[in-house]
């Protein structure tokens, strides 16, 4: 069985004195219970639901001075939502194992624990639902799959580039942050693709990218999109997995 809440033995509420004057106030477990059911929709995996800002700053010490600054951004983020963001997300880039997933989990359970609602989906993960809902056996439709992705008030999108490009998952990515765009929601984006490669200049002088960058992974002109919905945060520093979280037995 539950416990029954000291504050207000199970009522919801509690009376409260100010000024003289007696009246009936929520009480905090009720404001807890309906922060949890907020949690518990937003679909964050269970490998993250450790994930907080509180416990990015214990597990990703400051091993690049880029790591520590993001942070930063993402406490002020939360602290100026949603007035001084006005829809305005993030793009979380960088090298894989820096924390970027566990940044970007951090900020929705903050986010969340302010009262605010959202959604967590794996780019790839989303892609495939998507395709899914073109199998005449599958009850759901594109739009029925996407309506959520599309009204939540805060998504975080999860390795977006991470899927093969094709003209078709560049017609969908464009659908879902237009959407978004259009309608001033804010997205959170984490990727392992740089915003912008670094330039290299070849035998014959022309300047060519080193390396695939997200716009060659979404499209140039959905890259160019996020510069305008999302403040980018670039992430660098050692592979926290391969140095720390290996997997054991042990």
């Amino acid at each position: 069985m539950a416990e029954v809440c000291a504050i207000c033995e199970g009522a919801g509420l509690r009376v409260v004195e100010r000024d003289g004057q007696r009246f009936a106030q929520e009480c905090v477990c009720r404001i807890q219970q309906r922060a949890q059911l907020r949690l518990r929709r937003a679909g964050i995996p269970r490998r993250y639901e450790h994930c907080t800002l509180e416990s990015y700053e214990t597990n990703f010490p400051s091993s690049h001075r880029s790591l520590g600054p993001a942070l930063l951004r993402a406490k002020k983020f939360v602290e100026s939502y949603p007035l001084e963001t006005d829809g305005t997300g993030l793009l979380l880039t960088g090298s894989i194992g820096v924390g970027k997933t566990h940044l970007a989990v951090g900020i929705l359970q903050a986010l969340i624990d302010k009262g605010a609602t959202g959604l967590f989906f794996d780019y790839r993960d989303l892609l495939k639902q998507v395709q899914n809902s073109y199998n005449p056996q599958v009850r759901e439709t594109e739009l029925e799959i996407l309506r959520p992705v599309f009204d939540a008030e805060v998504l975080v999108l999860d390795e977006l580039g991470a899927a093969k490009p094709t003209d078709w998952v560049w017609d969908t990515v464009a659908h879902i942050l237009n959407t978004r765009y259009n309608d001033r929601r804010t997205t959170i984006i984490t990727t392992n693709y740089p915003n912008l490669g670094p330039l290299v200049v070849g035998g014959d002088g022309a300047a060519r990218l080193r390396e695939e960058t997200l716009g060659d992974r979404i499209g140039e002109r959905m890259r160019s999109r996020l510069q305008e919905m999302c403040v980018v945060v670039e992430m660098q520093g050692q592979d926290f997995r391969q140095k720390v979280k290996r997997a054991s037995f042990a």
